[in-house]
């Protein structure tokens, strides 16, 4: 976990330099093809495929941005984020006539790097489209069932990879602040073997996120 975090730190400077050298470029510029930022906020999200509903477990999403310019309203862009999604129960679930889950969560730590194409308005808002790949750094998972199973949950890993379709939306508030909001949600599942207790034997991510993101511009 530390070395994925001196990894997302390092990417993140980077992105930082990119953003303050095309702040500089502007001076002599008119148009720049390159811009970059800083954003952070939270993610909501569940696991489809546990025997839960609802965006219960909160986590960051924090970290850079760089935009390429192609054209006057469309520009892609590249994200390099430190990103927490999960599952977290609301009251108990029956299993059968005589099993309960009382209590139940998964935290997943992720490393994640989302490349969207966008379209900007007249007044710099945008949305866009696209796909993340996501790199797994540490995993927690709990269960409580009564009566007790005994299930050892290290015996269902989740994969190391979680590759997302992602929906965006940027409305520019002031300046270089812009509010985002997300949807994004595994094309590949993230578990393939889980325990008896959950209601399929593929589990995804689904995620909403809420950030704020201040571009160099």
């Amino acid at each position: 976990m530390r070395k994925l975090a001196y990894i997302l730190l390092a990417a993140v400077v980077v992105l930082g330099a990119a953003g303050n050298t095309a702040t500089a470029q502007s001076y002599y510029e008119d148009e720049r093809t390159f811009y970059g930022g800083l954003i952070a906020g939270g993610n909501f999200t569940q696991v489809d495929g546990d025997n839960f509903a609802g965006y219960n477990k909160t986590g960051l999403n924090v970290g850079g941005i760089v935009y390429t310019k192609l054209d006057e309203h469309v520009a892609a862009s590249m994200e390099v984020l430190y990103a927490q999604k999960g599952a977290r129960s609301k009251g108990y679930f029956t299993v059968n006539s005589g099993t309960f889950i009382t209590d139940y969560g998964i935290t997943l730590n992720y490393a994640e790097v989302p490349i969207l194409l966008n379209y900007f308005d007249k007044r710099k808002s945008h949305f866009g489209a696209g796909f993340s790949y996501s790199r797994l750094g540490t995993s927690k998972e709990f269960i409580t069932v009564v009566p007790t199973s005994g299930v050892n949950l290290n015996d269902f890993p989740f994969k190391k990879s979680d590759y997302n379709f992602v929906l965006s939306g940027n409305l520019h508030c002031w300046k270089g602040l812009f509010l985002n909001l997300r949807f994004q949600y595994s094309v590949i599942s993230i578990r393939n073997n889980t325990p008896q207790y959950y209601s399929r034997g593929e589990q995804f991510n689904n995620v909403y996120c809420i950030r704020l993101m201040y571009l160099f511009m």
